[in-house]
């Protein structure tokens, strides 16, 4: 299997001039967790989750969701905070490279470049995803799951 049959091909960037306001945004009403940071086109870095739980300061504010709970907003920008050292992978290669990659990086996701471009995102939740998915087709005929 290879990393372009499982990575999210539509993925939500973020500049590295926007705003963290927006990043927070991103992961906490679209759902995610990982945000490439693109300038010009060319992919200069990501942010996860996790990275936002570090600027938590004195210029944090908040704002309340429909569903009663509240959401942190930074207002610094993207680059100050961002990873810049990146970890990819190409869509050719095997899920296997990717999950060996995130495992023993301790990372969450890699995003998917071809030449030079980001062309997706790949993370341990897809790789999991077809984890499951293969372990119910060889899963012996008859067995209860």
């Amino acid at each position: 299997m290879k990393v372009k049959e499982l990575m999210t091909k539509d993925v939500l960037t973020v500049s590295p001039l926007d705003k963290i306001d927006r990043v927070f945004f991103l992961i906490n009403f679209e759902n995610i967790r990982h945000v490439p940071v693109v300038d010009k086109g060319k992919l200069v870095g990501m942010l996860s989750d996790r990275d936002l739980k570090k600027v938590l300061g004195p210029t944090k504010k908040m704002v309340e969701k429909s569903d009663g709970t509240t959401v942190t907003i930074v207002s610094r920008q993207v680059r100050t905070l961002m990873t810049r050292k990146l970890v990819t992978i190409e869509p050719e290669q095997r899920a296997a490279d990717a999950a060996a990659i995130m495992a023993k990086k301790k990372i969450g996701a890699l995003p998917v470049v071809h030449k030079e471009k980001l062309v997706g995102i790949i993370t341990a939740t897809d790789i999991l995803k077809a984890f499951v998915q293969l372990c119910n087709l060889l899963e012996p005929y008859g067995k209860a799951k």
